[in-house]
Formats: structure tokens, sequence, C-alpha cells
């Protein structure tokens, strides 16, 4: 005999009746109609979220009500009207718009095993160090000059032989990874900054420590300490972070040429910092 799971009565029982009372009115919060079909549908969505315990039709008519009471109240009140509300607004429009026209695309996507490795060659996971000197977004020229003249000196003496990078780093750096040695284990590129990034790959090998670099964060010396081979990385994680990368090209795309299509005037005002 075949079995016949709940999931599947729930869904039958809902489709015959849905197409019975689609537009018959259930209930009205003063001018708002709820009908059948909103009900049925209701039900539905909470019936394939949690198949052995769906609520009666009672239970979810209640909870719509209660749920029009509140949206109403909130009109009242003018909270559509007000700026953080729709700003939550435009965001839940922004990502429905990218589902809506990129959506399929998405789930398009295939990725063979040759292509992860090829990628991972040239985007290897990493393992650094760094002596670092915090530096503001705003710094002037002179702090810059000052952060790098430290790091500069640092570089002098690992080089001299007078201290090890990792004794450099619990000298002079102000990250707390100064206490192990400025060890940052292993990451993949999206854990770093990409300039940190970019630099440290360039390292012809380990051990090989780059001259003062910049990122948003401050000044670095970066040393590269290890690199995972294809044979031992995580490869789930290489495919999605792949994937990841692919999916925020296709959107920059996307946005690109909506951007093109659409009428924009820009002040000069607006560029002045």
């Amino acid at each position: 005999m075949k079995k016949i799971f709940l999931p599947q009565v729930l869904a039958g029982v809902l489709i015959s009746t849905q197409m019975t009372f689609a537009s018959t009115e259930a209930a009205r919060v003063n001018d708002r109609v709820i009908t059948l079909e909103d009900v049925n549908s209701k039900l539905a969505e909470v019936a394939r979220a949690n198949p052995l315990n769906a609520p009666t039709r009672k239970q979810i008519l209640d909870d719509l009500i209660k749920r029009e009471a509140a949206i109403q109240e909130a009109k009242k009140l003018r909270l559509d009207q007000d700026p953080v509300v729709t700003e939550r607004i435009n965001n839940v429009l922004f990502f429905a718009l990218l589902e809506k026209k990129l959506g399929a695309d998405f789930e398009r996507m295939t990725l063979s095993e040759a292509e992860a490795k090829n990628w991972y060659e040239k985007n290897p996971e990493i393992r650094t160090s760094h002596i670092f000197v915090a530096l503001p977004p705003d710094a002037t020229a002179d702090d810059e000059a000052k952060a790098s003249k430290k790091l500069a000196n640092a570089l002098s003496e690992i080089k001299s032989g007078k201290v090890s990078f990792a004794e450099a780093a619990q000298k002079y750096s102000e990250d707390p990874s100064s206490a192990m040695g400025g060890d940052l284990d292993y990451r993949m590129k999206d854990r770093l900054d990409p300039s940190f990034y970019k630099a440290a790959i360039k390292l012809g090998k380990v051990g090989d420590i780059t001259n003062p670099i910049r990122t948003p964060f401050g000044m670095h010396l970066v040393r590269l300490t290890g690199k995972h081979p294809w044979v031992e990385v995580d490869r789930t994680r290489v495919k999605r972070l792949i994937i990841e990368e692919r999916r925020q090209e296709l959107v920059g795309r996307f946005l690109n040429d909506l951007r093109q299509k659409t009428k924009v005037s820009i002040s000069d005002k607006s560029l002045k910092d």
C-alpha cells in the first residue's frame, strides 16, 4: 500500500479548499477584508514549515486579524513614513528585485572540480603574521610617514638578525595578535583585507616579508608563514566562496546596467568632503 505522508494530505486538502473558497470573505478588519484564500495560503505555508504541528484555520485567521490590526495601527501612527522604516522597506525591495531578476541565474550556477582547483591556485588559503600600526581613515600624510618609519625600523631589525619577526611583533605591533608573534593563522581571501591578501600572495616563498603596506585599518608588515595545497583545503568552503564571488559579479553587472538605463544627476557639491 502506498504511504501518504501528512504534508501531502495537508497540501491536498488545502488545494481543494482553496479552489472552493478562493474569494470568500473570512473576516473584516475595519475596511480590510481577509479572505479564505488568505487563510488557506497562510495555512499551507505554515504546514510546509511544520507539517506535524499545523495550526487550525481558526488559529491562522486569528493571527491574520491581529496582524492586520497591528498594521493598521502602525499606519495610523504614520510609521510607514518614518525614515528608519522606509529604509528597511527599501532594503527589502532591493533584495526582492535581485531575487526576482537574478534568482534563476543563481540557481543555474555550477562549478566543476577543475574550475575550483584553478581558482584556488590563484587564491590560496594562506597563513600570515603581521606587525601592525593603527591609523584612522582620515590620517594625514605625516601620520602615515611616522607609521611607515616605525615599521621600517622593525623590518631593519628583523633583517639584521637582532630580533625574529615574532619578537618584533611583540615589540612594535598594536594588534592583539602581537602576543602570538603577530600570527593570524590560516585564512581565505574573504577573511583578509584585499590589499593585505594581495600583498601576501605576491610574496615569493614562505618566510618572505612585505615592505610596509596600507589598508583601511593602518599599516602592516606582512610575513607569509604557510600556504595550504589543494589536497589539504576544505573544498566545500572553497566552492561556496567561488559561487558567492560569481553571484556578486552578476549582481554588479546587473546594477551597472540598471544605472546606465537610469537618468542620474549628480551635484558637484555632493562630491566635496
